[in-house]
């Protein structure tokens, strides 16, 4: 994932500006196996996601782009990764939290743009288990806690890579690493299927591989139909989600939007172009990705709730971030906030899981989310008891306030409907009103 860097966001504006004009064709559904067809629909309606970047980098405590950022060169950071010791993780205690919250899967960097690989692997001796004193394979105690409690857990896979000479030509980043001036592409794209392979074989069931990383080489022959094709034919329910800031490739199966919200594009290098495929929107819970000492800007738990809304309502999944301290433990403020959030979504959550977003578009008022014949007005920023909103097309039979069960005054005209809410001073971050409807 990137970091707020200034080489960051230049490389980044550069892939979008790559990016074409109109989408790509995604593969047509009667192309695509119904097991795969099925787990898009399950990821579409999970909502609620916890995503982990946690990796040597961990040990500055200055992000996951310090490797880039500080100028420090591959034997330095060979010496920095030796040090990893992360005693006090627990894989147990880290599913229990994120289920806990209320989230449905767990994504996590397996191997981020450092080339230091938090797993097992028979590709590389630069990996946690051969290379470490921890000498253990935290991606296997996660995907077995994973399967116990009922989480899907997903890999995060960066394509760009600052430590293996193969990576040639380099891209707009790694320039400092102090790796010799030459390599072989194709090399470099044999061992990353590699590692897929082994991703894809060694941890039961995953939920999918999240790309990231090929926005810096936007013009290089990445052989993405051989990838996906391996990684459909390992896993057939296994889902690609390539943050490639792009409009959908053929293969891909989620179509995912950094720091934004769908058709967005504050952070200056996501498309604007939506696709058919569902929709996730991965976003930081301070300022940064990997663990920062010193980020203390953390977001509320009410900006996170209606965070979380806003992607309901625009049919998109929130990728929620933390990243963990070196010794495998969770900041307090992050535990904080997920076990608030689960206090949330036990009350509010069967508007949010389950649902689609809609059928109104968002409003500056908020966002809806419907299932069936049930729809869930999201009041996100109106302080008044009445609240008109666009006739939808349906009758409303009856309406009630989803957390108190209190009835709502309804007024239905042909062209608007006006909800009177009761009256209520308690300040929460978004009143859910429950719209049962019918045909006309």
């Amino acid at each position: 994932m990137t970091h707020r860097s200034r080489i960051a966001a230049l490389a980044l504006a550069a892939a979008a500006a790559a990016a074409p004009a109109t989408p790509a064709l995604a593969q047509s559904p009667d192309s695509v196996p119904a097991v795969r067809l099925a787990a898009r629909e399950w990821f579409r309606q999970a909502r609620f996601g916890l995503f982990i970047h946690w990796g040597v980098y961990s040990l500055l405590g200055r992000a996951e782009w310090v490797m880039q950022n500080q100028r420090i060169p591959v034997q330095t950071y060979e010496w920095l990764a030796s040090t990893f010791d992360p005693v006090k993780f627990n894989a147990h205690d880290w599913v229990a939290l994120a289920k806990a919250a209320g989230v449905r899967y767990i994504t996590i960097t397996s191997r981020h743009h450092d080339g230091f690989s938090m797993f097992a692997t028979k590709q590389t001796p630069y990996n946690i288990v051969d290379w470490t004193r921890f000498g253990r394979d935290p991606m296997q105690e996660l995907a077995a806690e994973c399967h116990k409690q009922g989480i899907k857990l997903f890999f995060y896979y960066s394509q760009l890579d600052w430590h293996n000479p193969d990576y040639w030509p380099r891209g707009q980043t790694g320039q400092y690493t102090q790796r010799p001036d030459t390599g072989n592409w194709q090399h470099y794209l044999d061992f990353m299927n590699a590692q897929l392979t082994e991703l894809l074989t060694n941890y039961g069931a995953i939920g999918g591989i999240w790309f990231d990383g090929m926005w810096d080489k936007p013009d290089a022959n990445w052989e993405l139909p051989r990838t996906y094709a391996l990684i459909h034919r390992l896993q057939p329910a296994a889902l690609i989600i390539p943050n490639h800031h792009q409009a959908p490739k053929p293969g891909e199966d989620v179509q995912t939007f950094e720091q934004d919200l769908p058709g967005a594009n504050t952070a200056g290098f996501n498309t604007t172009t939506i696709g058919g495929l569902p929709l996730e929107t991965s976003m930081t819970m301070n300022d940064s990705w990997g663990f920062n000492i010193t980020d203390h800007h953390f977001k509320s738990v009410d900006e996170i709730i209606q965070k979380l809304v806003g992607a309901a309502g625009r049919d998109a999944n929130l990728l929620l971030n933390i990243g963990p301290r070196p010794d495998g433990t969770i900041q307090p403020e992050a535990v904080e906030r997920l076990e608030a959030i689960g206090d949330w979504m036990k009350t509010y959550g069967p508007s949010i899981y389950d649902t689609r977003g809609g059928p109104i578009s968002p409003r500056p008022w908020g966002v809806t989310t419907y299932r069936g014949d049930t729809v869930f007005v999201h009041v996100l920023n109106w302080s008044d008891r009445a609240l008109a909103i666009p006739d939808f097309g349906r009758r409303v039979a009856s309406a009630h306030m989803l957390a108190t069960g209190d009835p709502v005054g309804v007024s239905q005209a042909d062209s608007s409907i006006t909800l009177t809410m009761p009256a209520d001073t308690a300040a929460v971050p978004d009143r859910v009103i429950v719209l049962t409807t019918a045909r006309r």
